[in-house]
């Protein structure tokens, strides 16, 4: 491989951004099962870096890394089928390999190249074992399908590790803090790529403050919580009923016919006098926690978005007086709550961690249980 085609393998490696990242289910799964349908006691995904050879995932090898320049591997990569050393004692270029006199005393080796999205060879999915043995041409077929897999995995990861960059990116950077308010938010997605999204906007001594949550999760739900947003920014004159509506009629037309839907939380609050107004399209997650300890419930104010029934939607109100707290949340939270005593239990978090610092805690704890669904908090504190 010359020099030009190396530097180029090398950049494709560099971009999918897996080197010495930590283990992956997804691959490990397809080790394991090479293991089993090829009965060999070692399987590697490896990757090609500049001067070594790490390992994605491994049986059986429990080195993660070893030079380059005495890999098979690494003339596997050469070649655009599998290479296949069915005895290495037994072939000259082969016989005096450190891998093959030393541990693990390799006999067999069999490997084929993984492809980066635009075809560099970046990496190898090989079986080994310290037997000879023999690879059929079915066989051979079965490690390029495996082969392919991983490589899909490798690349499917790096396109939602952007995504989820970019949906990050798209996340309110600054929180504005009106005077004699303060105001915490935050999401942590299931996956890569989160369903659910908050916006807070401050124009004109307004607060405009909104929770959506897409049914289901991923980038499905993600591409279209992104629409929801881009809608919601855009025209910002527009009355909060007006913005709802014509962003219900938008999502009815768009994605109608695919049988999803969008619960929404969208409040104005007076940053002056704390008066709020308030859509709820099917949510009904949103509270204000009185400065007496009493909770109140924001009731719906209509449907879900995209459920095409044509209706406006109503509009709420509510007064949040000094030392009282709106706070609205996705579904996913209410995993992570006791349901038999919901609100005494975020009251617990409330006493040890405070207002401010309640969503933060909430996060953190969505994170450490590996929450099944998305999570978002927003909470918006009058102060006292």
């Amino acid at each position: 491989m010359g020099m030009l085609n190396e530097e180029t393998r090398q950049r494709a490696l560099d971009a999918l951004e897996v080197l010495d990242t930590p283990p992956d289910e997804r691959v490990d799964r397809i080790t394991r099962l090479a293991q089993q349908i090829f009965n060999v006691p070692m399987v590697s995904v490896n990757l090609l870096d500049r001067d070594r050879q790490w390992r994605k995932s491994e049986i059986g090898i429990g080195v993660q890394e070893v030079p380059r320049a005495d890999a098979f591997c690494e003339a596997t990569i050469q070649q655009s089928g599998a290479l296949v050393i069915e005895d290495a004692t037994k072939e000259d270029a082969w016989a005096s390999n450190p891998f093959v006199v030393g541990d693990p005393h390799l006999r067999f080796y069999a490997g084929h190249a993984l492809a980066a999205p635009c075809g560099e060879h970046v990496g190898t999915l090989c079986l080994l074992d310290t037997k000879p043995r023999t690879l059929d041409e079915g066989e051979r077929r079965l490690l390029q399908d495996l082969a392919t897999w991983v490589q899909t995995e490798l690349a499917q990861q790096q396109e939602l590790d952007h995504a989820a960059v970019v949906q990050r990116a798209l996340n309110p950077r600054e929180l504005p803090q009106p005077a004699g308010f303060t105001v915490t938010a935050g999401s942590a997605p299931a996956g890569g790529v989160s369903g659910d999204f908050h916006d807070v906007r401050l124009r004109d001594g307004t607060l405009r403050v909104t929770l959506a949550d897409v049914m289901g999760k991923g980038v499905g739900a993600g591409i279209i919580a992104s629409a929801v947003r881009a809608s919601l920014r855009t025209a910002p004159d527009r009355s909060l009923p007006t913005t709802v509506s014509e962003i219900d009629a938008i999502l009815e037309h768009d994605i109608g016919d695919l049988n999803m839907f969008v619960t929404l939380f969208s409040a104005e609050i007076d940053a002056l006098t704390g008066q709020v107004s308030y859509v709820d399209a099917g949510h009904s997650l949103s509270f204000i926690h009185r400065a007496d300890g009493a909770w109140e419930h924001l009731n719906s104010t209509g449907l879900p978005l995209a459920m095409g029934m044509g209706e406006p939607h109503g509009v709420g109100s509510a007064q949040l007086n000094p030392g009282d707290a709106l706070m609205s949340c996705s579904d996913g939270l209410l995993d992570l709550l006791d349901l038999e005593d919901p609100f005494g239990q975020v009251d617990e978090i409330l006493e040890a961690y405070g207002m401010d610092g309640a969503v933060d805690e909430a996060l953190r704890r969505a994170v450490a249980v590996k929450a099944a669904d998305d999570v978002t908090v927003v909470v918006v504190r009058r102060k006292s």
